[in-house]
């Protein structure tokens, strides 16, 4: 169905100098076009000093593309990954040969690179080089005015690329310059080709620091813009017609970008791609071990690279900085990390890592201290929230990339992959590109990726957010198998109470970079530390100040309790939904906390439904009640209510 699209007339006060800017711009090129001898074109064009111009402009410019392709990549990297002090001063410097005079510009060379400037003297004593006048003058000269193009289109790529693909590239061991050539350059390479062609076309047609610096000898310095010079003053027609030349590969270039000159990276792979495949059922070659209940079917592919039973590596780790706390924990365990927004759960994994100047970790794997080691030496594997897939490579290239980095074969990594593959149930995507994988097949692919890089240490950073609820169960499931087997320790950053339940050993909730609890989910379920945690887990949680009979909310009113704790303890109240009464008429009877209420919001969750009720004597409290007694009470929205909760239905934790 084609989209409608409103059109708005541009208001004449701005529509009229845009035209005349137009004009304006074509004007020239037209004049070019008409007064261009079309006869005599093929004369002009193949003449001696034309064709040697043209061919000493070819060598030139492409010499120039390949000194700025050396010299300007790593520069555009440094000015877009590193900050350094001076790094405004040295953007400056990148853009001042586009902005300066071409003729000053063949000065600056002249008093830098000519044979009285500051090198010029010592390159012809140390090396017999002699720039000016000499065809590297001529190379040096384009290089000058051109590469800035290049550096500017590739920064902008690089900065529009996200830094968790080459984050993750390293938690999987690609040092810092495998990492570039096989993840930053293939993921930026519009950007790439667009200012290569940009700087070849401003190679190609320079003209004032060439004639400056280099001269104006023919088959020396005589570019093809130098020769359009000189026929100018004795015969217009031919240097009409070279100008032609010369316009018509500007234009061609130009065409070719189609606007992309600012190299902003794109997902090859989604440009013609099919689109997204909906989660399917694994064939039965595929099926994961678990599933298919063949226990040999795929044999662990770390046990079956080393010929022996999987190591152990135990976890100890001081985080300072930011975080402020002491991980210990036994191989085999995975910890989930719970806690609100900016509590620093992210910060903790990345500090794991080695990635964040916020915290430090003193981390131990094993028998081994990593803390001074780089993120790609570690064996640390990262599965960020949104898996980082490299798009430009298959999913059996993506879980084979670990075991390329760290030196395995390539026949040897990829059948490890490939089995990785099959035991998360996604082994017939391996060749898809994961534009061409659905939310769950991606985030198994990247649980693959991470599991065969063989870590000590597994870091999942809310691995299941994205997806649906049906793909979130299945994937938790295999995801728990998995686990089970692994010999290191699994870190998983969750907001959900499910994963934190169903996955982890221990559940450690983080405050303010802190650690406000560590105990396994039963501990932290019944005694919750955190309000926020307890509201995650679906409980009322209330802070107060414990008193003589109970506690004396933060938010105002008192609470009575069957078993309290001593005066003026920090405590917090932790009420499960289903132990709250709702009421129309105030209840008699045993209840000591009884409080009026309005009914704010009521919501399904399963086959009961949770009302939110708001009270001007008690904080917000959220009851649990079947869809029947909801009918019988004639619930809705603004209904006046009554709550209770029995004194022994309150449980106090103290903080």
């Amino acid at each position: 169905m084609s989209r409608l699209r409103t059109r708005t007339r541009p208001p004449v006060a701005l529509a009229l100098p845009a035209l005349l800017a137009v004009a304006f711009l074509l004007m020239p090129l037209i004049g070019i076009l008409v007064r261009t001898p079309w006869g005599d074109l093929g004369e002009h064009l193949g003449s001696p000093g034309v064709v040697e111009a043209l061919k000493l402009s070819l060598v030139v410019s492409l010499w120039a593309l390949g000194l700025s392709l050396v010299l300007g990549v790593p520069l555009a990297w440094l000015l877009a990954r590193v900050r350094f002090k001076g790094k405004a001063l040295v953007r400056s410097l990148v853009l001042l040969p586009m902005v300066l005079p071409p003729t000053v510009g063949g000065v600056a060379l002249l008093l830098g690179f000519g044979r009285r400037g500051l090198l010029g003297p010592w390159l012809e004593d140390s090396f017999g080089i002699t720039l000016p006048f000499h065809t590297s003058g001529a190379v040096v000269a384009a290089t000058f005015v051109a590469m800035p193009f290049l550096v500017i289109s590739l920064e902008g790529a690089l900065g529009g690329l996200k830094q968790s693909y080459e984050e993750t590239a390293a938690s999987l061991g690609a040092s810092p310059v495998r990492v570039f050539f096989t993840v930053t350059l293939p993921m930026v390479a519009p950007g790439l080709v667009a200012g290569a062609a940009l700087t070849w076309a401003r190679a190609l047609g320079e003209f004032g620091a060439t004639i400056t610096f280099a001269g104006n000898l023919p088959g020396t310095t005589q570019t093809l813009p130098l020769q359009v010079y000189l026929l100018l003053q004795d015969r217009p027609e031919a240097a009409t017609s070279v100008s032609l030349l010369l316009l018509a590969i500007a234009m061609a270039v130009l065409i070719a970008l189609r606007g992309r000159w600012t190299g902003t990276p794109v997902d090859r792979g989604a440009v013609a791609a099919p689109q997204p495949a909906p989660e399917e059922a694994p064939s039965p070659a595929t099926r994961p071990v678990e599933e298919s209940g063949a226990a040999g079917a795929a044999p662990p592919p770390q046990s079956a690279a080393h010929g022996a039973e999987p190591e152990h590596w135990p976890l100890h780790a001081t985080v300072t900085g930011f975080n402020r706390l002491t991980l210990e924990a036994e191989p085999g365990t995975t910890i989930a990390v719970v806690g609100e927004n900016g509590a620093g759960k992210t910060t903790l994994l990345r500090a794991l890592l080695g990635l964040t100047p916020r915290a430090h970790a003193d981390l131990r794997l094993g028998d081994a201290d990593v803390t001074a080691l780089p993120p790609h030496k570690r064996q640390v594997a990262w599965v960020p929230q949104d898996g980082a897939l490299f798009p430009h490579l298959s999913a059996l290239a993506n879980t084979a990339y670990g075991l390329r980095a760290r030196g395995v074969p390539r026949a040897d990594s990829r059948r490890e992959a490939q089995a990785w593959l099959d035991r998360l149930g996604v082994g017939h995507l391996a060749h898809r590109k994961p534009s061409q994988l659905s939310g769950g097949q991606a985030q198994r692919v990247a649980l693959a990726r991470a599991l065969a890089a063989r870590p000590r240490l597994l870091l999942l950073d809310e691995p299941l957010a994205a997806l649906d609820q049906t793909t979130r169960a299945h994937v938790r499931h295999t995801l728990r198998t998995h686990l089970a087997g692994f010999g290191g320790v699994c870190l998983i950053v969750t907001h959900d109470p499910v994963e934190a339940v169903s996955l982890a050993d221990r559940v450690l909730v983080l405050a303010d970079g802190r650690a406000l609890q560590d105990a396994p989910p039963a501990e932290v379920s019944r005694h919750p530390r955190s309000p926020w945690v307890a509201r995650m887990l679906g409980r009322n949680a209330w802070p107060g100040i414990a008193s003589a009979d109970g506690l004396a909310l933060a938010a105002g009113g008192r609470l009575v309790v069957a078993e309290a704790l001593p005066e003026g303890a920090e405590a917090l109240a932790i009420i499960a939904p289903e132990a709250v009464s709702v009421h129309r008429d105030r209840p008699g009877g045993s209840p000591r906390n009884v409080w009026p209420g309005t009914v704010r919001e009521i919501t399904a969750v399963g086959s009961r439904l949770r009302v939110l009720i708001a009270s001007a004597e008690a904080p917000d409290l959220v009851a649990e009640i079947t869809p029947d007694a909801a009918a019988e009470l004639g619930l809705g929205d603004g209904s006046a209510v009554w709550t209770s909760v029995k004194a022994t239905e309150v449980t106090l934790v103290r903080l």
